[in-house]
């Protein structure tokens, strides 16, 4: 929120999350978002087993897939108390544990990969929970290194399937790098010339491509299809679960735990985000609605576990198609999940993705990878590539690295350690987290925490002449962030329980050229930015006159909410007053 509280409609918007389309049009989207989505969530569980040599457990790891990614869509759109968005956020297997996963099936097959997803989802109802303390430790820039390291970890696979070719085909033939290539230029070409829609179709275009070029070649096998059947259940049945807990479980178990946590934070950016776009009106983020879908998440994992298959995550393309489109109704994404659903107990359709040969898939998750790194890269470079930033990224991934190919003491790493720090992934995680960590601690600034009274308004105005002496500002700068600090302690104070008043928590910290204050308190109902966007000039002057107040000596204010308490931080600077 800035200080002028303007805000642009959203033109483009054909229907808000809360609307109804007619049935006909929910229908007939729910069914075009469906099929683009099928793709990558049938295709990730197959490339993992095929990278594990573990083709025996594909129609039942494709099923429970295909029924979990349904009902954790359904239950985003329609939440369950405290399970859900409530907005229209599609989910689907990740191509985020592809690496570990396959490692797991490698080491334990299904049951031990079961085991590992089942115990890591919890993680993320403990990020749910604690969004708030999270918030400063598992940042986008934590986020972005691990997923630059992970596209590191796959590419592995990637060259496996690339030089993979169809049993009984001649391994020297030019069929495997001829399907390879056409797949790779048909998703590139149609990413780089296409337009609008039409780009969000790429991966599932340059499958098809690849696989008639197989086809022409004589390397596709259409075994699995013609086996399949239109209708019914799996013929291979549930995996279980290893409960053993062994040395493979606790090796694996670290990585796990931080892919689920940057599948949280993958999640934690679709929530803000499709709140962006759902909304005729800007709306300040809701981080409960942060959390639902967190919790939500958590749900699907921890079924997916369950179920013996990947896990999954939301899909950043629930944004793209809400931004295209223009209809981010929740009614949409409910029908799709029904469909979704529906879709795993049709055999046939699942069989079309067996038949795809490895050099295709390889092609697709060359380009899935690129795309990892990229993201990777737009999370650490977002609000710009400072010095200290700078420091935790290229540390973390060349700590990494180092460790991912075993040049970094390898003969002196104690031998608990060896199944955690092996993973290039985990140890540059652990990096970029304390690295982190140590910048947070830099950067706390003075803590007070004040009593919910008018009398604390002398500490307060302690706090803030602290702050502004040590950033050299004059007395006119000094007293404008005293006005904006006590205007925003006083709002809060309005705002406390009478029965069970909570303590302010209030911390002052230099961020560049400005000053942070940062007031923290009790979780309240009411949103002050989302008041500051709707003050009238003509109405309800005296009502609002501290609001008003705080709106015009502030340079922005932002209240973020969470289940278990409010962040208020005004951001003011030194500009006069006009």
């Amino acid at each position: 929120m800035t200080e002028s509280g303007g805000s642009t409609a959203n033109s483009r918007l054909r229907y808000a999350v809360d609307e109804t389309p007619s049935e006909a049009l929910t229908l007939g989207l729910s069914l075009q978002v469906v099929t683009l989505i099928l793709t990558p969530i049938i295709l990730t569980p197959i490339i993992v087993l095929k990278a594990a040599n573990h083709p025996e457990g594909v129609e039942w790891t494709v099923f429970a897939a295909l029924l979990i990614c349904g009902i954790a869509t359904i239950l985003q759109a329609r939440p369950l108390g405290p399970i859900g968005a409530g907005y229209p956020l599609y989910m689907g297997t990740s191509g985020a544990f592809i690496g570990v996963s396959a490692a797991a099936l490698a080491a334990g097959g299904l049951p031990l990969l079961a085991t590992l997803v089942l115990v890591s989802s919890l993680v993320q109802f403990l990020f749910s929970a604690r969004l708030s303390l999270f918030r400063r430790l598992i940042t986008p820039t934590v986020g972005g290194t691990v997923i630059m390291l992970l596209a590191v970890n796959v590419f592995p696979i990637t060259t496996d399937l690339l030089a993979g070719v169809p049993a009984g085909a001649d391994p020297g033939a030019t069929g495997g790098p001829l399907m390879a290539f056409a797949a790779f230029a048909a998703i590139t070409l149609v990413s780089l010339y296409a337009r609008g829609a039409t780009r969000l179709w790429a991966p599932l275009i340059g499958i098809l491509v690849g696989s008639a070029v197989a086809a022409a070649t004589g390397m596709l096998d259409w075994t699995p299809l013609v086996n399949a059947a239109w209708f019914g259940l799996p013929g291979s049945g549930w995996p279980g679960l290893d409960l053993s807990f062994d040395a493979r479980f606790f090796g694996l178990l670290v990585p796990f735990v931080i892919v689920t946590i940057i599948g949280a934070i993958e999640t934690y950016g679709d929530a803000v985000a499709i709140q962006r776009v759902s909304h005729r009106t800007p709306v300040p983020v809701d981080f409960k609605v942060v959390q639902r879908a967190l919790n939500a998440d958590g749900v699907g994992n921890l079924l997916s576990g369950l179920a013996g298959t990947v896990p999954n995550t939301t899909y950043s393309t629930s944004i793209s198609i809400g931004d295209l489109t223009g209809v981010a109704a929740r009614r949409v994404a409910l029908y799709g999940g029904v469909i979704i659903v529906l879709t795993a107990f049709l055999p046939k359709l699942p069989a079309v993705l067996q038949v795809v040969p490895d050099p295709v898939a390889g092609a697709y998750l060359f380009v899935l990878i690129v795309l990892l790194f990229r993201q990777g890269v737009r999370m650490v470079t977002a609000g710009g590539f400072g010095y200290e930033k700078g420091l935790v990224v290229c540390i973390s991934f060349w700590v990494g690295i180092g460790f991912q190919n075993g040049v970094i003491f390898a003969d002196h790493l104690p031998a608990w350690s060896r199944g955690v720090l092996d993973n290039g992934m985990a140890a540059g995680g652990i990096m970029a987290m304390a690295l982190t960590l140590l910048v947070s601690l830099r950067q706390r600034g003075r803590h007070d925490v004040l009593e919910p009274s008018v009398r604390s308004l002398s500490r307060l105005r302690a706090a803030l002449d602290g702050a502004a002496q040590g950033a050299g500002w004059d007395e006119t700068a000094t007293n404008r962030l005293q006005l904006a600090g006590e205007e925003a302690f006083l709002y809060l104070l309005e705002r406390q329980s009478e029965s069970a008043p909570r303590p302010i928590r209030i911390a002052v910290r230099p961020v560049d050229d400005v000053l942070q204050i940062e007031l923290v308190s009790g979780p309240d109902d009411a949103n002050l930015e989302a008041r500051l966007g709707k003050l009238d000039e003509e109405h309800e002057i005296v009502r609002d006159v501290g609001p008003r107040i705080l709106r015009h000596v502030a340079k922005e204010v932002r209240h973020d909410q969470f289940y278990d308490l409010d962040v208020l931080t005004v951001t003011v600077d030194t500009r006069p007053l006009v």
